[in-house]
């Protein structure tokens, strides 16, 4: 028996312990407060009264049209559903779907675009209150299919906190009045791609990222009144990936992935460790935890190294592995080429599953790294591209296209494509899900999906 081997056994019953009382799935309640939902890894318990089917007619509750363009999720408090778009007239370029090499446009639309804040009734589809915080012409260019509206807010049932990218922060009550905003200095990123991280809150502070090509950063606003309460500058230029906030069995940190280093402060922005990973051009994959471990990656599908690490609580100074390492005292295990372009992963009942933008689906095991199946095919005919993160559910793991369809995977050690839903338009906004129902955004829509 090898050393190695004996140590990923101990790795492994350390993490068991760390997950006593854990749970990888969380609760599908009244409540999807952020990106990715309440844990950022959006496995919920199971629930007969969820949705496994569905179509532009078939187990549809409410369709709401959503004038303009935004790729920002839908976040849930109690009966409030909160989106954001940015609404223009005029003939510019809008996303498309597919894969291409896409350089940012070359100048931003000449044309009056308006931001805007829509809250609106999950039991009915109705809009509950409107606000338009911006009126004018974008002073950022965009990726193709980037948009003015891909950062979704974060609520905590007492105000919800919206960020454009590089335009501002917002703050509202419920009931939409406008409470504080700080506008953000715009800053070029690579290619004219824009900005794409959500901000995350902790207590009494809200957190935010800007990596850019001129003065990156990531920073903290206090939640009340919006004053900048740290700054903490960054050595980055490419990552779109949002900040994690990691509340681990020995601390709490913020975690944040990209091209030069992975990187995790306190709550008062200082560095508490970091590594070279290794990591893909570009870095889009939000960090998340399940079961005690931390994971992180990257993957651009054209590198050759695409890295996925799982990381253990406590760390603390540079823990960079060797090139010829697979572990370390606070690394539980590591893949070389598991890694994501555009999807975050998914830990659901133990197995950590990735689709890849091209539309292959692979499985590992969660604590120990396996590799249990790789570059399934979930789309048998015709093309098909992924942006949107998987979720999962009742024993299936289900995988949203750009092009509007979703395919659904039997969870497990085996791969097994049971079905596809389609919603016939393009999709790159990741659903949010509450009680029994599935929300999930569209180019012009949000429906409302139920039994």
């Amino acid at each position: 028996m090898s050393p190695m081997y004996v140590r990923r056994c101990i790795v492994a019953s350390v993490v068991a312990v760390l997950a006593i009382g854990s749970s990888t799935s969380a609760l599908a309640d009244d409540v999807w407060p952020q990106f990715r939902g309440p844990a950022m890894n959006p496995a919920v318990e199971d629930n007969a009264n969820l949705p496994e089917t569905w179509s532009t007619t078939e187990n549809v509750e409410w369709v709401a049209d959503i004038p303009g363009l935004g790729w920002s999720s839908p976040v849930v408090w109690g009966n409030k559903v909160f989106l954001t778009t940015v609404d223009a007239a005029g003939n510019f370029e809008r996303p498309k779907e597919g894969l291409y090499n896409g350089r940012g446009r070359p100048l931003p639309p000449d044309v009056e675009h308006g931001w805007i804040v829509y809250c609106l009734a999950l039991d009915s589809g109705d809009v509950i209150w409107k606000k338009q915080v911006l009126v004018g012409k974008p002073v950022a260019s965009r990726h193709p299919k980037n948009t003015y509206a891909s950062e979704t807010p974060v609520t905590d049932g007492e105000r919800l906190y919206v960020l454009f990218g590089d335009v501002g922060l917002y703050c509202f009550d419920m009931d939409g009045n406008e409470i504080w905003t700080r506008e953000i200095e715009f800053r070029k990123t690579q290619l004219n791609y824009g900005a794409a991280a959500s901000p995350v809150l902790h207590e009494d502070k809200l957190i935010m990222i800007y990596d850019n090509q001129e003065e990156s950063y990531i920073a903290a606003y206090d939640k009340l009144t919006g004053d900048e309460t740290w700054r903490t500058p960054r050595d980055e230029r490419l990552s779109w990936a949002s900040p994690y906030i990691w509340e681990n069995e020995l601390r709490t940190e913020i975690v944040t992935t990209a091209k030069n280093r992975i990187r995790s402060y306190d709550l008062d922005g200082k560095l508490l460790w970091e590594m070279d990973g290794r990591m893909s051009w570009a870095c889009i994959a939000t960090p998340f935890a399940a079961d005690g471990l931390l994971y992180l990656n990257s993957g651009y599908f054209q590198d050759k190294h695409r890295p996925v690490y799982a990381i253990l609580p406590g760390a603390s100074g540079d823990i960079t592995m060797e090139e010829d390492q697979t572990s370390s005292d606070y690394i539980a295990w590591y893949q070389p080429e598991a890694g994501n372009y555009n999807t975050s992963p998914l830990v659901y009942q133990g197995l950590y599953y990735s689709v890849l933008d091209r539309g292959r689906f692979e499985c590992y095991d969660a604590i120990s790294g396996e590799q249990l199946y790789s570059q399934k095919k979930i789309v048998e005919k015709g093309r098909a591209s992924f942006t949107t993160s998987p979720w999962a559910y009742n024993g299936k793991v289900f995988c949203l296209s750009e092009q509007g369809d979703t395919y659904v995977v039997e969870a497990g050690r085996k791969f097994e494509l049971l079905h596809t839903n389609s919603l016939d338009e393009m999709c790159m906004s990741c659903p949010a899900i509450v009680g029994d129902r599935l929300l999930i955004r569209t180019a012009s829509k949000l429906y409302s999906i139920k039994k």
